[in-house]
């Protein structure tokens, strides 16, 4: 173990912070991540895409007092080409890509841990569960509703693991040559980019490894609205990543594709009642189980969990087949 750990701390890290508007979180997150970067012998990108609430203005303070800080501008304000460009003008060195999330919660050896674990699987990407937690009313049921099967299908990367080799996870660690070797992100993507990479990491015989170690935590959207469009986005990406590869959903995405169906088919109820049966089915069981959820944690406050899954299930369904439909008849016309 203790060769490993020096293997791996002889290796060059990147670490790639995407930002826009963050001036709450910024200058804790580099404090956070400033000791790392010494121990790693890393350099910190930020990468903003055109912050105008004073993101740049701390990022340059700190910069100023420690040359592994950087503020890189980023006009295409996309995460995506955030760290296609990061990579671009710091991955000369580096063997190691830490993505790091502005708005996200991480333990303190963080990037340590995820080194490690890369040195010690011989991982091409070291991916990591992302557990949500919240403040407020909504934000508290949302968070419960993304931790639950009902709200993501038992995604593997939304539960602990104790270390196994997955098809995707949320990104955290790749080295640098593999990323490159298969083109970065795809900046078409501004959502689902994440899954689109390891698609092709995977085609090009990569191996992703989830942490078993570490996690990071996440800050969910605080209302149902914000909720709505970022699942609507969350369908369109996954729509154009199986348009891109020909690939078929899995089974749990499959499932929440007949919401937006099964909503248009009750509106069609005054014809007859039996139309509303889908609808009053899937109704039943997500509020039936945030009830439950709510009884069995005693904890009241997050009985609109079901209420939150139904947000997202209806967003995702409403993105992907938007974008599935678009993009058929965008091919038919070329």
């Amino acid at each position: 173990m203790e060769r490993q750990d020096t293997m791996a701390k002889a290796a060059s890290t990147l670490i790639v912070i995407p930002c826009l508007n963050e001036a709450a979180h910024i200058g804790g997150l580099l404090e956070q991540l400033r000791p790392a970067a010494a121990r790693l012998g890393a350099t910190i990108v930020v990468a903003d895409g055109g912050s105008a609430d004073g993101t740049q203005a701390i990022v340059e303070e700190i910069a100023a007092l420690d040359t592994r800080v950087v503020l890189l501008a980023n006009p295409k304000r996309l995460q995506s080409a955030a760290i296609n460009l990061a990579v671009a003008a710091y991955g000369d060195s580096a063997d190691y890509l830490i993505r790091i999330d502005a708005h996200g919660g991480y333990p303190a050896e963080y990037c340590d841990r995820l080194v490690e674990e890369a040195s010690a699987t011989g991982a091409d990407s070291v991916v990591v569960s992302m557990l949500t937690s919240g403040t407020g009313a909504v934000q508290k049921a949302v968070a419960a509703a993304q931790n639950s099967k009902l709200g993501t299908g038992g995604s593997k990367h939304r539960h602990m693991s104790e270390g196994e080799w997955v098809d995707h996870g949320h990104h955290a660690l790749m080295r640098v040559a593999a990323f490159r070797d298969v083109g970065g992100y795809d900046e078409s993507f501004s959502h689902n980019e994440d899954a689109e990479l390891d698609y092709r990491l995977r085609q090009a015989g990569y191996r992703i490894w989830m942490s078993g170690r570490t996690h990071m935590v996440y800050y969910p959207r605080a209302t149902l609205k914000s909720l709505y469009f970022q699942y609507l986005g969350y369908g369109r990406g996954r729509a154009r990543n199986v348009l891109k590869h020909r690939m078929v959903p899995k089974v749990r995405q499959m499932i929440p594709l007949l919401v937006a169906p099964v909503v248009v088919l009750a509106l069609f109820s005054f014809v007859h009642w039996l139309a509303a049966v889908p609808f009053l089915l899937w109704a039943a069981v997500c509020l039936g189980y945030g009830a439950a959820t709510a009884v069995r944690e005693r904890n009241p406050g997050i009985a609109l969990v079901g209420v939150s899954a139904m947000v997202m299930h209806f967003g995702w369904s409403v993105g992907f087949w938007q974008q599935l439909l678009l993009g058929r008849s965008q091919r038919k016309v070329a």
